[in-house]
């Protein structure tokens, strides 16, 4: 997936209220941009980090910028806007990209199921199981090539946990897709000393029978696209 228009780099001076970055550009300017994050963006979000924006001259956006990767400068970049998985992995499941999932020919984004919630993909084919997909963005990562999920407490995580091991009951198949937005993780779990309950929520469907993939990212500030598979070492 390439970006719509051409990164700039700058310096991160504070992320507040969430959405919102003051950043300098390299030409000392000082610009807002949007951050398209709500999590804690634990170990992104230093003063004086590199980070690329992308700026836009839609009248309709109040902000003219907005905050998509973090550079290491060592090589390695972090995603950090979260609606970059849904879209990559709308054009890899319509390409049939996912081996675990090619079989499938219809892709429906944000079906509504469950109480209240919506499943980012339903995928379905005559003569299989309806698959119901939902992802999640990780960016979290506090050992060398350890990728975790969550970086800050989520109880609609857990809860949309709970609503796939209930697709399963019902005869679908249900799938948790951890998409890692960094390119320094060949390996992914659970933070549970973050978040237990959603721990606990996992190994609940797990158990039930949802399935779990990983996949990485290639990224750099001309586009991101799909990487290859990473361990999973998900422990009780």
């Amino acid at each position: 997936m390439r970006f719509q228009t051409e990164l700039v780099p700058a310096r991160l001076i504070r992320r507040y209220k969430r959405f919102l970055a003051d950043c300098v550009l390299e030409d000392g300017r000082e610009v807002v941009a949007h951050c398209a994050n709500p999590g804690s963006m634990m170990g992104l979000a230093q003063e004086g980090m590199k980070i690329w924006l992308e700026p836009n001259d839609d009248p309709k956006k109040k902000l003219k910028f907005g905050w998509r990767l973090v550079d290491h400068e060592d090589g390695n970049f972090t995603g950090v806007d979260t609606s970059v998985p849904n879209r990559a992995l709308r054009r890899a499941l319509e390409n049939g990209d996912l081996p675990e999932l090619e079989a499938y020919k219809t892709v429906r984004p944000e079906v509504k199921y469950g109480e209240s919630s919506r499943i980012d993909f339903l995928l379905t084919e005559v003569g299989l199981k309806d698959a119901y997909v939902e992802v999640k963005s990780v960016t979290l990562s506090r050992q060398t090539g350890l990728a975790e999920f969550p970086d800050s407490v989520t109880a609609r995580g857990a809860k949309h946990l709970v609503e796939l091991g209930r697709m399963v009951e019902q005869g679908h198949r249900a799938i948790m897709l951890y998409l890692v937005q960094r390119t320094d993780c060949d390996r992914f779990t659970l933070a549970q000393d973050i978040d237990p309950k959603y721990h606990a929520a996992y190994i609940a469907a797990r158990a039930a029978g949802v399935e779990t993939l990983c996949i990485g990212t290639d990224i750099s500030p001309g586009q991101i696209t799909l990487g290859t598979p990473l361990n999973i070492g998900i422990r009780e």
